[in-house]
């Protein structure tokens, strides 16, 4: 059984076995050759349905979660509509974090509840509260770990087991952790999602999203779904997307390295409040995260003590870290939840507290990251 970076370097890539070409090639063609009628030539007619470049990427993910299926999507949200609207219909319920993306409560929250879907927040954390969460009804259990911005953990194989029990499948949003540091499908989920824009594409210059799962018959659900309504990716971005994929392992052992230092500074620092980081021990979900996980990640939240105004002033003052929405990038980055990437969730259940900040720690020189962020802290 090969190795992961094998995988993300030669899964789906052979050479070209016209040109010789070591690298997958760009297809930008939009039709291809049949020789007959219904008989195309290589296997794809059109690349809404299918196209070469598309399937390098598809075989590359689905081998990186050892999974026998995988669909590349124009962005994660996009996979996410898909995922959602193969598997829930009028009148069905679905179970999503307390602490879930903004744009994924928005979907849910603004769009399927227009069409009859309702939906329940739970801490995922606490399985009994998942459990009693549950009704006839419920098709779905979506799930983050960890979660965009606070950093929650879930049990994935716990709340598997819940969820399969009450008749519902399990989806895990992977997009914080990537293939290279959790596999939800070998803890029970039945569909992992990923924002490919994040830490899989790894270098802030493509949008993307995938869904990879090992059900034939729901595989062909989203395949059919997905051709219908036109959510693919263009092949150059399905060509970038994999071109950052071959760096993941690498990527993500400096992320998770200089996002440990980081938390670890904030945790000492005078002017924070709190560090919500699962590779801390003082974190409610470490064990869990360290035991599902083969390291934490690269994403770190803080709250800063002296309140919101404190917490503009610092995402304002740094050099390093840009204020940006977006995370998974070789550069670091930072941003304000609350009046930015959740701004959606204001005034729900869900609305992040007003003091946080969320980091997507790079992969830059350490020392320059920790001196950039003590300087911000400083001058508030």
């Amino acid at each position: 059984m090969r190795g992961f970076s094998t995988n993300a370097i030669h899964a789906g890539q052979e050479p070209d076995p016209t040109t010789g070409a070591v690298i997958v090639p760009i297809h930008p063609s939009s039709t291809f050759i049949q020789d007959e009628v219904n008989s195309p030539r290589g296997g794809y007619e059109y690349s809404r349905a299918a196209n070469p470049t598309r399937s390098a990427l598809q075989e590359c993910l689905a081998a990186l979660e050892g999974a026998r299926h995988a669909f590349a999507f124009g962005s994660g949200m996009g996979a996410a509509d898909v995922a959602l609207r193969v598997q829930l219909r009028p009148g069905d319920h679905v179970v999503i974090p307390h602490d879930a993306y903004g744009g994924t409560f928005r979907i849910i929250d603004k769009v399927l509840t227009q069409w009859g879907v309702e939906y329940s927040t739970v801490d995922l954390g606490d399985v009994a509260a998942l459990r009693d969460a549950l009704r006839p009804t419920t098709k779905l259990v979506w799930c983050e770990t960890p979660t965009n911005p606070l950093l929650g953990i879930a049990d994935v194989t716990a709340v598997a087991e819940v969820a399969h029990a009450g008749g519902a499948r399990l989806v895990v949003d992977n997009t914080f952790a990537s293939p290279y540091l959790q596999n939800p499908l070998a803890l029970g989920a039945d569909v992992v999602l990923h924002s490919t824009t994040k830490y899989v594409g790894g270098h802030s210059d493509v949008v993307g999203g995938a869904l990879v799962l090992d059900d034939d018959e729901l595989a062909e659900q989203i395949r059919f779904t997905q051709n219908s309504v036109g959510s693919v990716p263009g092949p150059f971005d399905a060509w970038l997307t994999l071109r950052g994929v071959k760096t993941l392992a690498v990527r993500m052992e400096r992320h998770s390295d200089n996002a440990e230092r980081v938390a670890e500074m904030l945790a000492a620092h005078p002017a924070v409040s709190q560090v919500l980081y699962p590779g801390l021990p003082t974190h409610p979900g470490h064990e869990t995260a360290a035991k599902q996980m083969r390291r934490f990640g690269g994403m770190v939240s803080f709250r800063v003590a002296a309140g919101k105004e404190a917490a503009l002033a610092v995402c304002a003052g740094t050099e390093l870290f840009t204020l940006a929405e977006s995370l998974g990038g070789v550069e670091s980055l930072i941003e304000h939840p609350g009046e930015m990437t959740h701004a959606s969730v204001a005034g729900s259940v869900l609305e992040v507290p007003d003091d946080l900040i969320r980091l997507s720690v790079g992969i830059e020189d350490i020392d320059d990251l920790l001196e950039d962020l003590r300087g911000a802290l400083g001058r508030v």
